[in-house]
């Protein structure tokens, strides 16, 4: 023990400790949104991350943090959109040619540029906008075996998370005032049931290089659907009321296949993203199938250091069965859509970058606009600018018809360490 103990001390000088993270502004304004909902949002946003390596041992940990300015003000106003969160905190252990991983963590699986279809690892946080991909941290273990040109992971995850919604004042929830979203996560079988996930990917040194990835999944699929309950009646006086309506989000098993791959042919990128899904156990929701491919050329040095990304994808969503949820029932909005954008990269010394497009959805006759700028500023700064507008379907009860014709503007700035 007494040999033991001067090691330990010693530990913390030999190990190497990496600390980053980042406090940002956010100011959204919304120009147009539904009647009742807030026209503007102020929001300080903070990620830490910390990170110990000693020999073959990586600790690792995040936290994510947000706080609403509205929040701060009478409950009327509250958009509970405010959160501490632990989104990582996992080791990993490597084994000459495998690694060992428990812990919470975050996990990217996808190749398009405007919607990862296969990305269904992470829940996403449902409290920010729908353009925003805010991944909540899950509790899961993995082996993987590397090779020379890729690997083979066992991934179980252990838990599902619940996900909280704003609160009606926010721009971005577009139920009617009187639903009550109750943020526990309703599964088919208890949400400690493990998911299960085999991942088998790669690249290629060919003269045309292939990434790949192939994934099977048994156990709760990343789709979800919200059920209403029965109104809740709660009298005034003898002749006024008001009512609630209770909604909740709802999980089911699949067995599930997918896959995501890039291929260069030299300027240009070809990308895919797939995959099909085997309902187990609800009897309201069909198998289904979701596809999506992409293409993106680049014209290098369009102007001076600028290189210039020609970009276009389309997506198919698609259930099988008769008499059950569908694209509408279910709230999917890349069902039959096609992306045109460009990426400007300026390759300046601030990495500046300018990217945009229209998403249209073909079937429904509904468009959405957006352009985002995003640039360094003295090194430790980033600004971040995007613009958002919504032209939806008038005649179909799809998401964005829920939520109107809506265009935001929003800028962040942040400091990074």
């Amino acid at each position: 023990m007494k040999q033991l103990l001067p090691l330990l001390m010693t530990l913390p000088l030999l190990a190497d400790i990496g600390i980053r993270g980042n406090v940002s502004l956010q100011g959204d304004s919304f120009l147009n949104h539904q009647p009742g909902k807030h026209e503007n949002a102020a929001t300080l946003l903070g990620s830490f991350e910390a990170e110990y390596t000693y020999e073959d041992l990586r600790m690792v940990t995040r936290i994510n943090a947000q706080q609403d300015y509205y929040d701060l003000q009478a409950k009327e106003e509250q958009t509970g959109r405010s959160f501490l969160r632990v989104d990582e905190l996992y080791g990993t252990l490597d084994l000459g040619d495998n690694q060992l991983m428990a812990g919470r963590s975050l996990r990217f699986w996808g190749a398009l540029e405007v919607r990862n279809i296969v990305d269904g690892f992470n829940p996403v946080d449902l409290r920010n906008g729908l353009f925003e991909e805010d991944k909540i941290g899950v509790l899961n273990a993995a082996l993987t075996h590397y090779t020379d040109t890729g690997s083979l992971a066992l991934i179980v995850k252990f838990f599902e998370e619940d996900q909280r919604m704003a609160k009606p004042p926010y721009a971005f929830n577009f139920f009617p005032p009187e639903v009550r979203y109750d943020a526990t996560l309703q599964t088919s079988e208890s949400n400690t049931l493990p998911t299960y996930y085999l991942r088998l990917g790669g690249s290629t040194e060919t003269e045309y290089p292939l990434d790949y990835a192939v994934i099977v999944q048994h156990g709760y699929d990343s789709q979800r659907y919200f059920l209403a309950g029965d109104p809740i009646i709660t009298p005034i006086d003898l002749i006024t009321y008001t009512y609630t309506i209770p909604l909740a989000e709802h999980a089911y098993r699949v067995n599930k296949a997918m896959t995501y791959d890039t291929l260069v042919v030299g300027d240009t990128l070809f990308k895919l993203e797939a995959l099909y899904a085997d309902v187990i156990d609800d009897d309201r929701i069909s198998d289904y199938y979701h596809v999506a491919s992409g293409v993106e050329h680049t014209i290098v040095q369009v102007y001076g250091e600028a290189d210039l990304g020609l970009l276009a994808e389309y997506y198919r969503y698609e259930t099988t069965e008769k008499g059950k949820y569908t694209d509408l029932d279910l709230f999917e909005v890349f069902q039959n859509d096609l992306f045109l954008g460009l990426r400007l990269s300026l390759n300046d010394v601030n990495s500046a970058t300018l990217v945009g497009g229209v998403i249209a959805d073909l079937e429904y006759d509904e468009q959405s606009y957006y352009a985002e700028y995003e640039t360094r500023l003295f090194d430790s700064f980033k600004l971040n600018i995007d613009y958002r507008y919504i032209e939806p379907s008038k005649n179909t009860m799809t998401a964005f018809h829920m939520l109107g014709r809506f265009q935001s503007i929003s800028a962040k700035f942040g400091y990074y360490f």
